[in-house]
This record gives structure tokens, C-alpha cells and sequence, in this order.
């Protein structure tokens, strides 16, 4: 009897998400909890797990297809059984179209493919359908342009998937017609099955677009944005902060505290707290508007943009104000690790009174940062770079860094603005503020 795979609660108040891909292929065997899908959401990547161990029999949607939380988007059958119904015998009247049946279209296109003896045209057509479906535009537009079989290369992706590079060594690596070896023929025999593809490729120096679909991460950021500068009066004020004293404390202390902690001593650590100090001064940069009511926290929950595969994504620290040094670089640490695999979770990126966004580990030399709605407030970091300044009636040489705070001017007067942000230059610019409190 079959089990049905249903979509699993995504979170708070997220209804639905696209079936961004399919793990696991019809046939496959799948094991308790293995995830055999993977649902893109408007915040994080959620995988499905299959409830009982056997063998995914049926796929019931498609990649890029909506699916509701709660809905049956796959069957998993009693271990072998499945397998035996994906790969039916292939009778030469079978139908060149799809059959009615589910989670056999693409054997029953299959069973019209002339082959070579002792291959079963079935399992040969069914593994390129599949194979196709995990194709991404790159990689499909790698096959066509040079001509390779991909049912032919060994996959060194995630589950057996291709990438870029696998078509692109496989292309370099041939030495002749991709189906030459299974047609024992004249030389020209083979350039049928290439004719396809060619009229496919593109004249040289001929100029292309391509569509992708924009990814539910993608969109949700573009309308997140764009409702930040539609609904909120949004201004920048911008500062240059000396990091000169954070730079030589991180090169006294960051042996011994990676020694004790397990983890390195970056920046951020420092910018968390010093933001931390600064918002005990100025409050406001650490509320939001609520209707007519100004709500005031008196926690410091600090969303952290971290770049993940799909987009920026902004995983919250929370009560940084009350975390150790060790507890934020750990914290940071985690959530850029799984921002990486595409395992953060809605509950990660919940909440936030304000954020922080390095876009100097990209090189970006200034730039105005948009506030993360509900947030009135942002502070953009930018990269460290020797610039010429004057100390003590003497031009010298120091890593200088550029911030800027972006804020909604509805709540947040420029007056406090640039105090929050010559607060936060104090202490990096003097990190012993950061230890008594000043």
C-alpha cells in the first residue's frame, strides 16, 4: 500500500512554496526521513522527508509547480514494487505519446526509441527524461553547445547531478560522434542523432537571452524592497570609522581566543556590540511603527545579511545585546554554514530589531542599504581600505572603513541618527568602551 509524501508546515503564517527539485527519481529506494524534495519558500529551502522507508513510485508535481502545505506530492510504495511499475516491459505497438497512469509518462515516450541491441529502450529513455528534468539553464545550455550526450557523463552534483563542469569535461575528453560507439556503422552514421542539437546551437558570435523564472526568494526580496521605499521615509547618514585598534586587538587576541572558543575572532563580533552600546543611547533605532504607536524593544534581536546560493537572506542573533563575543561569532558562524547548505529555517530568520549588512567582504566601498521592514534602521559595513588622514597634525596612513546607516525618517530624527552612528564609531574606534560600558 502506498504512503502519501505531504508538504509539511513551513512556518509561520507561509501557506505554500514552489517544488524548487525532486531528490529522488520513480524507482529509487528512499529510506525513513531521507528527503527526497526540496521547497523553495518566500524566506528558506525546506526538504521533505520521506514518513517510511521503500520506493518513490509516483511524483505528482513538477518542478517549479506551487504546492500548499498539507498537499500529496509524492507516493512512496512497498520496497521493489515501485520499481517494477517504472520500468514495465516494452511492447513495439506501444504508444509514442504519454499513457494514462501516473509516473509512467516518461517510459511510455520511451519504448519508440530505436536503440542498440541488448540496451532496454525503456530504462534508457526513462533515465534521460529524468536526467533532463535536473537540468539546470547552465548546464542545458552547456549540452547543447557542445554536443554531448548527458545520460552518457557521470553526474558529480549533489545525488548524481550534473554540473557545468562534468558536460564541460566530458566535451574536452571525447574524441569523437557521442553515439559512435554504439552504432556499428560507416563514419557518417552516427551524424544523425547529433543532427538535433546542431541546428539547435547557436551561429557563432550570435547574441542570446535567456528567461529564468525568478525564484519565490528572489521575489519576496524584490517586494520586500520595494514596499521598504514606497512606506518608509528612508534617509542615509554615513560616517568613516579609524579600525585601526579593533584590527590590532584581533591580531593580539585571535590565537588565544580561537584556542578557547573554536572559533575565530572576526568584526562583526565587535559591530554587534558596539551597536549594541549604541542603542541603549538612542532607542529609537531599535524600535518600529506599529499603526500610530511606536513600539520600543528592550532587547537587541540583530537580523545579519548573510549571502546565501538563491539570494540574501537575514537570519536573526538574538539578544545579541546580551551575548558574549564567542556567543555572536558562534552564532554567525552557524548561520553562514547553513545559509551555504540551504538548511536555515523560517524560524531563523523570525523576528529582528535591526540589521547589520557587510558588503565589504565584497568589496564594496560605500553604499545606502534599504531597511528590512518592520526594522526602522540599518547599518551598512563596507570594506577596510589605507586611506590618507590626519592624526595629531600629521597625514598618515589608516584602514579606514565607511559606514552608513540607512533609517526611516517617520520615527528617527537625523539628530539621533548621527549620534547612534558617531556611538558605534566611538567604540570600534576604542574597543575598551566596548568592556566598561561607555
Amino acid at each position: 500500500m502506498a504512503t502519501d509524501v505531504k508538504v509539511p508546515a513551513l512556518g509561520e503564517s507561509i501557506t505554500e512554496g514552489t517544488l524548487a527539485q525532486w531528490l529522488k527519481k520513480p524507482g529509487e529506494a528512499v529510506a525513513a526521513d531521507e528527503p527526497i524534495a526540496s521547497l523553495e519558500t518566500d524566506k528558506v529551502s525546506v526538504e521533505v522527508p520521506s514518513p517510511v522507508a521503500g520506493t518513490l513510485s509516483e511524483l505528482l508535481f513538477q518542478e517549479g509547480d506551487t504546492v500548499e502545505v498539507g498537499a500529496v506530492i509524492a507516493r512512496i510504495g512497498e520496497a521493489g514494487a515501485a520499481a517494477v511499475a517504472s520500468a514495465p516491459a516494452a511492447p513495439a505497438e506501444a504508444p509514442a505519446g504519454p499513457v494514462t497512469g501516473q509516473g509512467q509518462t516518461e517510459v511510455a515516450g520511451a519504448q519508440v526509441n530505436p536503440t542498440g541491441a541488448g540496451e532496454n529502450p525503456a530504462l534508457r529513455e526513462d533515465h534521460e527524461a529524468h536526467a533532463d528534468l535536473t537540468l539546470s539553464p547552465a548546464v542545458r545550455r552547456a549540452v547543447l553547445e557542445h554536443h554531448v550526450d548527458p545520460s552518457k557523463i557521470h553526474g558529480t552534483g549533489k545525488d548524481g547531478r550534473l554540473t557545468k563542469d562534468d558536460v564541460l569535461a566530458a566535451a574536452k575528453a571525447k574524441d569523437g560522434p557521442v553515439h559512435e560507439p554504439e552504432v556499428k556503422a560507416p563514419a557518417v552514421a552516427p551524424t544523425a542523432p547529433q543532427a538535433a542539437p546542431v541546428a539547435a546551437a547557436a551561429p557563432a558570435g550570435e547574441r542570446r537571452e535567456e528567461r529564468v523564472k525568478m525564484t519565490r526568494l528572489r521575489q519576496t526580496i524584490a517586494t520586500r524592497l520595494k514596499e521598504a521605499q514606497n512606506t518608509a521615509a528612508l534617509l542615509t547618514t554615513y560616517n568613516d570609522v579609524d579600525m585601526t585598534a579593533v584590527i590590532d586587538a584581533r591580531a593580539r587576541y585571535k590565537d588565544l581566543f580561537e584556542k578557547k572558543h573554536g572559533i575565530r575572532l572576526g568584526f562583526m563580533g565587535f559591530f554587534v556590540k558596539a551597536v549594541a552600546l549604541a542603542a541603549r543611547d538612542v532607542p529609537s533605532v531599535n524600535a518600529r511603527i506599529d499603526g500610530d504607536e511606536i513600539v520600543y524593544h528592550d532587547y537587541l534581536d540583530v537580523s545579519v545579511a548573510v549571502s546565501a546560493p538563491k539570494g540574501l537572506v537575514v537570519p536573526v542573533i538574538r539578544s545579541a545585546d546580551a551575548m558574549s563575543f564567542a556567543e555572536i561569532e558562534k552564532t554567525i558562524a552557524g548561520f553562514g554554514k547553513k545559509a551555504k547548505d540551504g538548511t536555515l529555517t523560517a524560524d531563523d530568520m523570525k523576528g529582528g530589531t535591526f540589521t547589520i549588512s557587510n558588503g565589504g567582504v565584497f568589496g564594496s566601498l560605500l553604499s545606502s542599504p534599504i531597511i528590512n521592514p518592520p526594522q526602522s534602521a540599518v547599518l551598512g559595513m563596507h570594506r577596510i581600505e589605507e586611506r590618507p588622514v590626519v592624526r595629531d597634525g600629521q597625514i598618515v596612513a589608516r584602514p579606514m572603513m565607511y559606514l552608513a546607516l540607512s533609517y526611516d525618517h517617520r520615527l528617527i530624527d537625523g539628530r539621533e541618527a548621527v549620534t547612534f552612528l558617531v556611538r558605534v564609531k566611538e567604540a570600534i574606534e576604542d574597543p575598551t568602551r566596548l568592556l566598561i560600558d561607555l
